[in-house]
C-alpha cells in the first residue's frame, strides 16, 4: 500500500474539515442575526444552540461511522462523508430560513464525524511504533485549518455572508473528486468486522471498551482533557476582552498563533519527541504542560504574557497523539474504526458539556455574587480536570498490554 500518498490525502481531508468550519466562524453569527431580524441577544442564544447541536450529532454518529468503516472499509465512508459535507455547505449557502439552517447543521455534524474513519485510516497504514507520530497529523490539520479558515472566511464574508459556504462546499467537493481517483482502501478484507448495531450507538460503543480495560481507563483521560480544552474556544474572546481589553484583531492574532504552534508541534515535533520518549512518558509530559498552561492563563495579568504562554506551553499538544497511539495498539485491526468513533463521541460530549461549564464559571467569578473576582476561574478548573486525567492515565498504564514504544 502506498502509505505516503494516502496519509497526504487524509491530512488534506482533515485540513479541509477544519478549514470549512473556520470559514463560517466569522460570518455565522451575523447570518443568524439576519434571520432573527437584527436581535443580537436572540441570535447569540441561537448560535450557541447550533454549536451544541453540531456536537450532539458528532456524539451520536461518530461511533456509527467508525463501525461502518470497520465493516465496509474506510474509503467509501470517508468519500461519502466528503460528498455529504460538500452538498451540505451548498444547502447552507442557499438556506431560505433558519429551520433549513438547523437541518444543515445536523447534516454537518453527521458528516463531520468522519474524523473517526480518518483516524482509523491513519491507524491502518501506520506501523504501531509510528502511529502516535502520524496521529499528530490530526492536530497539525487543526492548526492549519484554524489559521486559514477564519481569515479566509472573514475576507470572503465582505463579498456576502453566503460566499464562505460556497467556498467551503467547493473545496469539499474538489477533495471528494480527488479522493475518488487517488485514495486506496486501507482496511484489508480479513480485518473487517460484521456490523453490530449495539456497538454503533454512543452508549454501546463506550460499553464495548470494557473489553479493553486499558483503553477504557485511558478514554477517561481523553474525555477530561477534551472537556478542559473547551475553555479556550468558549471563553477566549470573553476572557481576553474583559481582562486585557483586547479588540478583535488582537484576539484573532492570538488564535492564529495557537493554530500555528499546534501545526508545528503536532505536525513536526511530535514525530521527534514521542518516539524518543515513548507514548506513556509523552502522554504524562503533554498533560502536565497542558495543566500548567491553564494555570498560567488564569494568572496572567498582562496581555503580552498570553503570547509567551502560547509559545512556551505548546508542547502540551503531544499528549493527544500519544494517547491515540496507545489506544490504537491496544485494540485489534478490525476495531480501529469503532474505538476511534468512541473517542470522537467523547469529544462530542465534551463539546456539549465544556462550554457551559467554562462560560458559567467565568460569568460567575466576574459577577458581584462571587466571593472574589477571579477572571481565570474557568482556566483553573481546566487545570484540575487535566490533573485528574493524569492520575487516570497513570492508572491505565498498569493495564497496558505491551511496553512503551520508543
Amino acid at each position: 500500500m502506498a502509505r505516503k500518498p494516502a496519509l497526504t490525502f487524509i491530512f488534506i481531508t482533515l485540513v479541509l474539515d477544519i478549514l470549512g468550519i473556520g470559514l463560517i466562524v466569522p460570518i455565522l453569527p451575523k447570518l443568524i442575526e439576519e434571520f432573527k431580524g437584527g436581535d443580537v441577544e436572540t441570535a447569540a442564544y441561537t448560535v450557541g444552540l447550533l454549536a451544541a447541536l453540531y456536537s450532539l450529532m458528532q456524539f451520536l454518529f461518530a461511533p456509527l461511522i467508525g463501525s461502518l468503516s470497520d465493516r465496509f472499509g474506510r474509503r467509501p465512508v470517508i468519500l461519502a462523508s466528503l460528498l455529504g459535507s460538500g452538498l451540505d455547505y451548498f444547502l447552507l449557502a442557499f438556506a431560505p430560513s433558519l429551520s433549513w439552517f438547523v437541518v444543515g447543521r445536523i447534516i454537518a455534524g453527521i458528516t463531520g464525524a468522519n474524523f473517526s474513519a480518518a483516524t482509523a485510516y491513519i491507524a491502518d497504514v501506520s506501523p504501531p511504533e509510528k502511529r502516535a507520530a502520524n496521529f499528530g497529523l490530526v492536530g497539525a490539520a487543526f492548526g492549519l485549518g484554524f489559521i486559514i479558515g477564519p481569515a479566509l472566511g472573514g475576507l470572503l464574508g465582505h463579498f456576502g455572508l453566503r460566499i464562505p459556504f460556497l467556498a467551503a462546499g467547493g473545496l469539499a467537493l474538489v477533495n471528494w473528486l480527488y479522493g475518488m481517483f487517488v485514495l486506496p482502501e486501507s482496511l484489508k478484507p480479513e480485518n473487517r468486522r460484521a456490523f453490530d448495531f449495539g456497538r454503533s450507538s454512543p452508549v454501546g460503543s463506550l460499553l464495548a471498551l470494557r473489553e479493553h480495560p486499558m483503553v477504557l481507563a485511558l478514554s477517561g483521560t481523553y474525555f477530561l482533557m477534551s472537556v478542559a480544552h473547551q475553555v479556550l474556544p468558549a471563553t477566549w474572546v470573553l476572557y481576553t476582552g474583559f481582562r486585557y481589553g483586547w479588540n478583535p484583531l488582537q484576539t484573532g492574532l492570538s488564535l492564529a498563533l495557537v493554530g500555528l504552534m499546534a501545526a508545528i508541534v503536532q505536525g513536526g515535533l511530535t514525530r521527534a519527541i514521542v518516539p524518543r520518549l515513548g507514548e506513556k512518558k509523552a502522554t504524562i509530559l503533554g498533560l502536565s504542560i497542558s495543566a500548567a498552561s491553564f494555570v498560567l492563563y488564569g494568572l496572567a495579568t498582562d496581555g503580552w504574557m498570553v503570547y509567551a504562554i502560547i509559545v512556551i506551553t505548546c508542547l502540551g499538544g503531544i499528549a493527544n497523539p500519544a494517547i491515540q497511539g496507545l489506544v490504537s495498539r491496544n485494540v485489534g485491526a478490525n476495531e480501529q474504526g469503532g474505538v476511534q468513533g468512541s473517542l470522537a463521541s467523547l469529544t462530542g460530549v465534551a463539546g456539549i458539556l465544556g462550554p457551559p461549564l467554562a462560560t458559567g464559571l467565568f460569568g460567575f467569578f466576574i459577577s458581584a455574587k462571587a466571593p472574589a473576582v477571579v477572571p481565570g476561574a474557568a482556566f483553573f478548573c481546566s487545570a484540575l480536570l487535566v490533573f485528574a486525567g493524569i492520575l487516570l492515565a497513570v492508572r491505565s498504564f498498569r493495564l497496558d498490554k505491551g511496553p512503551d514504544l520508543h
